[in-house]
């Protein structure tokens, strides 16, 4: 297993002398996403990333393949979050530019490639792993296993806050929403917390006094937001906060949290928990990490493209690595060969540790990895991590129940494959001041 990464080892090598031959023939890699649009935000952050690690990679003399080093070039393509310009980008880039790894968001944009990726035996990275099927041999998502890494958060609260017990819960019918939904309710019912409250409501749906003010009737010590849209997120929590609500927030993501206390309260907010951290995070320095400089790589982030800092932001980088990875162990970039040598690689070191392959029972196939997830925790107005839980210990005890409740949601993939075209996509979120 390699457990150090590109960024750690540019610090070692240049200590010694470069004595390989550099090539000018460039490794491509694809990068099909939402690059303008009203689902940018789910893309664009992430092609900057990738850009900046590139960038790395590059001065640091390229990629290393038996014994030649060879630069990388970021190829991308922007659909919009839509199918037809999917299909088009995806044509071009496999056929035309002759990409080694395909990294998409996936969702809506990934169903009408499946099968001309498949058939093309390219390797392909996507964010949503229910992309993941039994005939999606070539398709991997070792970055984020939405929405599974939430059980660590519900166990977290369950353990250092006790004393609160009932839960009111909402999220969006749709492609994020309904399979949150299934794994909140079996994270509170193994953790033996009580939902009172649980409205899913329609991804077109804007007036939040409709969904907050019932689960606010209810009495609640915790306000769930599951996977709802940051927008929702942000009009949400500014009307709990407006209601008087004195309880704790518990919610997937939290982009933007400085906006949220900037319009309620820090004292409000303090003890929000939810399951992405900012990179400066000092807990990080000492976790086995995708790469060995996160704060640097955040800074150097946040000063380059001010204000766009997400989780997207470095989900498709910490997939790079682990492809870098396997490409320098194998001295290969044929597709079939790399993704051999990944699944050889266990355990992998992902985003935040080692982490395995998993996801048979699920998606029908193991091409999800999983490991330990932080669980963030705002602190004096600042995302903190507060632990590191373990997702396979959680599941070893819970994966059972788990599936029960992604069947009553229509979330195994059997299920998903059945719906086929009927299953609801992601929707277009924005901010509106």
């Amino acid at each position: 297993m390699l457990n150090t990464s590109f960024a750690h080892r540019i610090a070692l090598s240049s200590l010694f002398p470069n004595d390989q031959v550099g090539m000018t023939e460039p490794v491509s890699i694809g990068f099909l996403a939402p690059l303008t649009g009203p689902v940018s935000s789910w893309g664009l952050p992430g092609l900057n990333g990738v850009q900046l690690w590139a960038e790395w990679l590059n001065r640091a003399g390229g990629i290393l393949i038996g014994g030649r080093r060879y630069p990388l070039r970021i190829v991308p393509f922007d659909c919009g979050y839509d199918p037809e310009r999917a299909v088009e980008g995806a044509r071009h880039l496999v056929l035309s530019e002759q990409v080694k790894l395909l990294m998409m968001l996936g969702g809506d944009t990934f169903t009408p490639i499946r099968s001309f990726l498949n058939e093309q035996r390219v390797l392909t990275s996507t964010l949503l792993p229910s992309d993941l099927s039994p005939d999606t041999r070539y398709l991997i998502a070792p970055s984020e296993v939405h929405p599974v890494y939430n059980v660590t958060g519900v166990q977290w609260l369950a353990r250092n806050e006790p004393h609160l017990k009932r839960v009111a819960m909402c999220s969006q019918k749709d492609a994020l929403g309904l399979p949150s939904t299934a794994t909140y309710r079996a994270a509170f019912e193994a953790a033996e917390r009580e939902v009172i409250k649980d409205i899913q409501y329609s991804p077109e749906q804007t007036d939040v006094a409709t969904i907050v003010g019932p689960m606010l009737q209810a009495a609640p010590d915790i306000l769930c937001w599951c996977t709802s849209y940051t927008p929702m997120v942000h009009e949400m929590t500014e009307y709990a906060y407006a209601q008087g609500f004195k309880g704790r927030i518990l919610s997937c993501t939290l982009d933007n949290y400085q906006r949220i206390v900037a319009r309620t309260s820090q004292d409000f907010m303090d003890g929000t928990v939810f399951q992405f951290p900012d990179f400066d995070d000092p807990k990080l320095a000492r976790k086995a990490f995708f790469f060995n400089r996160p704060s640097t790589f955040f800074k150097e982030y946040n000063a380059r493209y001010p204000g766009t800092w997400s989780a997207v932001s470095w989900e498709y980088v910490s997939i790079l690595e682990i492809w870098h990875a396997a490409v320098e162990k194998i001295a290969s970039v044929n597709p079939v060969s790399v993704l051999t040598a990944m699944k050889q690689m266990e355990p992998v070191t992902h985003a935040f540790g080692p982490a395995n392959w998993w996801g048979e029972h699920l998606f029908g196939i193991d091409n999800a990895l999983i490991g330990d997830w932080p669980v963030v925790r705002l602190q004096d107005g600042k995302a903190r991590i507060a632990d590191f839980l373990s997702i396979p210990a959680w599941l070893e005890q819970h994966e059972n129940r788990l599936r029960d409740h992604m069947g009553k949601v229509g979330q195994l993939w059997q299920q998903r494959i059945e719906a086929g075209a009927q299953q609801p996509g992601l929707a277009a979120r924005e901010f509106v001041d």
